[in-house]
């Protein structure tokens, strides 16, 4: 790398710090804002506040890493256009191409940083942050001791016993009852993980179902009336037992509820989703929304690299004559309707049934070929 490369990719590296420090200051006084309506709840104080406020804040970093490396990108070589060096580097024999190039180097590593956030930090980070917010709010809520947790949802009693890791959770007891109180079934669950939104993945899942004998002709257990003094539940006619398998159970209880896991695809890690789609896969489930998280996490990746070589055009095109208000507010506006896009597919892929790998990359595309056929005219 020339002294000329290090210095540009300085220069765009550090405009795209810069404007990413003013967006979480704003993005994190959105979040602290958002928690004052739970302030005071339970031990949840202001300082907890503020401790899951900065614990969200890499999440907002990798969210918004792409509108801001085209903003700082803009913003990097409006500084050089404004100094003239733009006009002394391509005096001296310095192509599109090979600017284009020395963009790609500062682009690689935002991509870097971007790859290492969604991947090993902000899942990590945020997952703390819902895990300290619920022990402060819900400081009921134990998995000390050997009872754990107990939670019940209409004719569900669960019991969690602990948390093992991301989204994890050991030994799931399952306990289904029938309308009239009567127990169906006993389920333990060796592992539990929450899948998506009311939904659980249970693994090494094995469960004891009861069969109640007839009574007056009557094919399920009648159970008791609660008003009754003297209430004798049904005979069991036998007792059935499945091998260890897995399970995916509906439940209104959901690891939000107990604030230690996340439920939103978006928050997840590429790996985390690429196993749930196997999962679903294998057992005939709709993936669609984990399918269109996973694709869109990398396409939203992918579309750094064109978002910093889009800064190129601006100060070689016709834009080159143009403030810096001008080229930084045109450059926002693009960003904005980026991530509009991205949020408008993403529903329109679950609403509509549409086809979820290709409407993720969509953004990404358009933003792609507006970006070379802008380096294409430029001179």
């Amino acid at each position: 790398m020339s002294l000329l490369d290090r210095y540009i990719v300085r220069t765009v590296l550090g405009a795209v710090g810069l404007v990413m420090a003013v967006w979480l200051i704003l993005g994190g006084l959105y979040i602290f804002i958002g928690q004052q309506g739970d302030i005071g709840v339970g031990h949840y104080t202001v300082v907890d506040a503020m401790w899951y406020t900065l614990l969200n804040l890499p999440q907002q970093v990798y969210q918004l890493l792409p509108i801001t490396a085209l903003i700082g990108s803009v913003i990097g070589f409006g500084q050089l256009a404004r100094g003239s060096e733009i006009t002394v580097i391509r005096a001296t024999g310095v192509s599109v191409a090979r600017l284009a190039g020395t963009t790609l180097l500062a682009a690689a590593v935002l991509i870097a940083l971007e790859g290492a956030l969604g991947e090993f930090v902000a899942p990590q980070l945020q997952e703390a942050a819902n895990q300290q917010k619920a022990f402060s709010k819900y400081n009921s809520v134990g998995f000390g001791g050997g009872a754990g947790a107990w939670v019940r949802d209409g004719g569900l009693i669960l019991n969690v016993a602990r948390q093992s890791g991301s989204r994890q959770f050991v030994g799931m007891q399952v306990f289904e009852l029938s309308p009239g109180h009567s127990l169906m079934a006993i389920g333990r669950a060796a592992s539990a993980t929450a899948a998506g939104q009311h939904t659980w993945m249970l693994g090494g899942y094995t469960e004891s179902r009861f069969f109640y004998r007839s009574v007056d002709g009557a094919a399920a257990p009648p159970g008791c009336d609660e008003h009754s003094t003297q209430c004798r539940p049904p005979p069991v006619d036998r007792v059935t037992a499945s091998p260890p398998g897995q399970k995916v159970l509906q439940s209104n209880v959901t690891a939000g509820f107990l604030g230690l896991a996340v439920q939103d695809p978006e928050q997840l890690t590429l790996r985390s989703l690429w196993q749930l789609i196997q999962y679903f896969h294998t057992n005939s489930l709709d993936a669609r929304q984990y399918l269109f998280a996973f694709w869109s996490k990398i396409a939203r990746t992918v579309a750094i690299a064109f978002s910093v070589l889009l800064a190129l055009p601006f100060v070689l095109g016709s834009m080159r004559s143009a403030g810096a208000g001008t080229r930084t507010m045109l450059a926002l506006v693009i960003g904005i309707v980026f991530f509009l896009l991205q949020r408008l597919i993403e529903s329109g892929t679950i609403v509509f049934n549409l086809d979820p790998v290709i409407l993720a990359w969509l953004p990404t595309a358009l933003l792609a070929a507006v970006t070379l056929l802008l380096l294409a005219r430029a001179r």
